[in-house]
């Protein structure tokens, strides 16, 4: 007998409970729909990039002007992505003495739509040759 009384009481509660939180949403102010539009409706997407990063260095400690490796970058990438920028920043690598060398350089990047074996084929080129 107890355990019924148990059942009893536990089913209104659960009741109770859930359509309580019912009637409580259901009175709760709706935010109002906004319709999602975007500027960029109907564009393409680049979903890959290209860097090269050109030291401003060489022989570690050399200071060169990397101006003319940057503007056949800029020229090359963007032949072949249709566009490029470049951007100057700090580079920073360990020496064979394990000495932090820190050097100025500049990163050419593109963003590509579709990249492929034989683009990255041309980009790896293009860096062994510089």
């Amino acid at each position: 007998m107890k355990r019924k009384k148990f059942f009893y009481w536990i089913i209104p509660i659960v009741l109770a409970a859930f359509f309580g939180n019912a009637v409580y949403a259901a009175q709760q102010p709706k935010a109002p729909e906004i319709k999602q539009t975007s500027a960029l409706k109907g564009q393409f997407y680049l979903k890959d990039i290209v860097k090269i990063y050109i030291p401003s260095t060489y022989n570690v400690d050399q200071p060169i002007d990397n101006t003319p490796y940057v503007n056949k970058s800029l020229e090359i990438f963007s032949k072949m992505f249709g566009g490029a920028t470049a951007i100057d920043g700090t580079g920073a690598w360990l020496s064979d003495n394990d000495q932090l060398v820190k050097e100025k350089l500049s990163i050419v990047y593109s963003f590509a739509g579709d990249l492929n074996k034989k683009k990255i084929n041309e980009v790896v080129a293009y860096a062994k040759s510089l």
